[in-house]
């Protein structure tokens, strides 16, 4: 199965930062070193870092990338030489040296990947993310074994987000996904079906819903046990406070 990689460097020559990578059926796309560029890319499946000279840039991008928002594993490139400096500060999921083998580079990619994999499918055909269960089947979501009264709306965003976790989407991108193509309403429909969504889920639990600041929301993965990254969500925040007309956005 192809994996969409993300290749953050400054090298003129990006195959020259992991030459395995190209004899693999992966799809790579090379980008500039800066979480921008990780938010304006879509959707991607794992992120991998240069770091083959610059160890403390690379570092502190890595470190970033943990706190930014940006939920997907992170796998640095590194020297021989440089395997010294790299430590849990650095948040990453996995490191890799430049003369890895196609074998071996496309292991560690899928390893890393199904690790931090988007949601638990039971065979049932829900998904389950942490204490929360989403059954598709029957349209229900529970949260602790409690059922959530969601409306259908409701529950096709939870679901799509859930479904994505650790993804962030533009208030008009989820507009056109859970609403479809042929809705009028503005893009403060979302905003109130989050707000509304994060009161069911209550206190304890409403900021798996998280608020990506001047993007949009994504849905905050819980936090794994025993993980060898440190999930800083600094960027997760209670939606806007503006006051709204429901009664004229709230559409179900």
């Amino acid at each position: 199965m192809s994996i969409d990689v993300l290749l953050l460097t400054t090298d003129s020559d990006p195959e020259a930062v992991l030459p395995a990578l190209s004899l693999l059926p992966h799809e790579v796309r090379p980008l500039r070193p800066e979480v921008s560029a990780l938010l304006e890319a879509g959707p991607h499946d794992v992120v991998l870092v240069d770091a083959r000279t610059d160890l403390v840039g690379a570092r502190s991008l890595c470190k970033l990338l943990d706190s930014s928002g940006v939920d997907v594993p992170v796998v640095a490139v590194v020297t021989e030489g440089g395997l010294v400096a790299v430590n849990s500060d650095w948040n990453v999921d996995e490191i890799l040296l430049p003369t890895s083998g196609p074998a071996e580079v496309d292991a560690r990619l899928r390893l890393v990947r199904s690790r931090r994999g988007n949601a638990q499918a039971g065979g049932d055909g829900s998904l389950q993310l942490g204490e929360l269960v989403i059954d598709e089947a029957t349209y229900t979501a529970r949260l602790r074994g409690r059922p959530l009264d969601l409306t259908y709306k409701e529950f096709e965003l939870l679901k799509y987000l859930a479904q994505h976790a650790g993804r962030v989407f533009t208030r008009a991108q989820l507009l056109q996904e859970v609403w479809g193509y042929d809705f009028f309403g503005g893009t403060r429909t979302v905003d109130v079906h989050v707000r509304r969504l994060r009161a069911k889920l209550g206190p304890e639990h409403e900021s798996l819903i998280g608020t990506v600041r001047n993007v949009g929301y994504k849905f905050v993965r819980p936090p794994r046990p025993g993980g060898i990254r440190r999930g800083i969500e600094h960027l997760a925040e209670p939606a806007d406070n503006n006051p709204l007309d429901e009664a004229e956005l709230y559409r179900v």
